[in-house]
């Protein structure tokens, strides 16, 4: 066989769904989309020259020919209801970016270890914009959510990458949409309208960059705050979002088809709750926070101030000991909205909660949410 012969059947055999070649040419396209989307997307990198990098291989390994592009089905088994709508499939699959010492991460590895073995020089630290490699690659098409589809599969995929110098066989690009003609679910389901157009997403409004990327120290005015009016369009999600994948008809025969159990999932379902995550212990956060939710967040106020939102939007009293636990927590950011989630619950008894800790809470930035939560109680 040929080495390209090679790599496919080795990459089935570690259980990859799809694995298609292209050549490490210039993603120009992609660099010129990005740039010209401004500062929606200042938050990923501040400086211009990056897009400019990240769409040069050859730039970034002189030596390079072609890309493996690899497609991983995280659909395979079925996710507890109990986590659903509360954190995004890709995380509850842990294959995203997952570590070594993890199977998803292992079999990333055994891939790189087989490569390099059958003599390729490979690209390290090469970043690549995926769904365009995969396109190219002729293993995905383009969705008008802006996520990437493999045939017999749907947008539930993870999708990974490797440069080498060896000149491979490389396949038929499929760089198009596949959706059906005129369908416009997934734009008229986003709860904040993240979706704008076809193919154009602003990650402000984004579900899912709000509960991951809006944290104290990050760039292009990112911070901790999430605007009421996000938050109230949250729903539950306290990690990602699926909102624009599960109504899309693409997707809808592997959401409908009866799979099997993943019993990591149903025994982490057990131990589950909003009002767990929301007052955390120690225990929760290093066996159900962390092995679900290790990619973005890393300090456990964040996961706290997400249930929060989440249980405001539940809108049930019978969450309001658990916010008034919450009221005392030592972050101020928890404070902050669990105030303001007793304002969204609303009713008498979170309205005395909200009175007693005015009169004890010493943040300013507390005090206000405690007063806006009183306005609208």
């Amino acid at each position: 066989m040929s080495l390209t012969s090679d790599i496919k059947e080795f990459a089935l055999d570690l259980g990859y769904s799809r694995v298609g070649i292209t050549t490490a040419d210039s993603f120009s396209e992609y660099a010129a989309i990005m740039q010209s989307r401004g500062a929606m997307y200042e938050f990923l990198v501040q400086d211009p020259a990056v897009w400019l990098e990240v769409s040069e291989p050859k730039k970034l390994m002189p030596s390079a020919k072609s890309i493996i592009s690899l497609v991983w089905d995280y659909s395979q088994k079925a996710f507890p209801e109990g986590l659903l709508g509360k954190v995004g499939r890709l995380y509850l699959s842990r294959s995203y970016n997952a570590p070594p010492h993890r199977i998803n991460g292992s079999r990333y590895q055994l891939m790189l270890d087989f490569v390099k073995k059958a003599g390729c020089q490979v690209g390290q630290g090469i970043f690549l914009p995926e769904r365009w490699a995969a396109a190219r690659a002729g293993v995905t098409t383009y969705g008008r959510n802006n996520f990437a589809y493999a045939a017999g599969i749907g947008s539930f995929i993870v999708l990974s990458s490797i440069v080498v110098d060896a000149e491979l066989e490389y396949d038929t690009p499929t760089v198009e949409v596949g959706c059906p003609e005129g369908c416009t679910a997934c734009i008229k389901a986003c709860p904040t309208q993240a979706i704008y157009e076809p193919q154009k997403l602003n990650p402000r409004r984004c579900i899912t960059l709000n509960t991951l990327f809006t944290q104290d120290g990050m760039p292009a005015g990112l911070s901790s705050h999430i605007s009421p009016e996000i938050r109230e369009k949250m729903g539950t999600w306290v990690h990602g979002c699926d909102v624009c994948q599960e109504v899309c008809p693409r997707n809808r025969e592997r959401l409908q088809a009866k799979l099997p159990d993943d019993e990591f999932l149903v025994m982490a379902s057990r131990d589950f709750s909003l009002t767990k995550m929301l007052n955390m212990t120690d225990e929760f956060y290093e066996t159900r926070a962390q092995p679900l939710m290790y990619n973005y967040i890393k300090e456990r106020k964040y996961f706290q101030r997400n249930a929060a939102i989440a249980l405001g939007n539940l809108g049930d009293p019978a969450f309001i000991p658990d916010l008034e636990q919450a009221m005392n927590d030592p972050e101020k950011l928890v404070r902050e909205y669990a105030a303001w989630a007793l304002g969204r619950i609303g009713g008498k008894l979170a309205k005395q909660v909200l009175e007693t800790k005015r009169n004890l809470e010493t943040s300013e930035n507390v005090q206000k949410e405690i007063e806006a939560a009183l306005l609208a109680v």
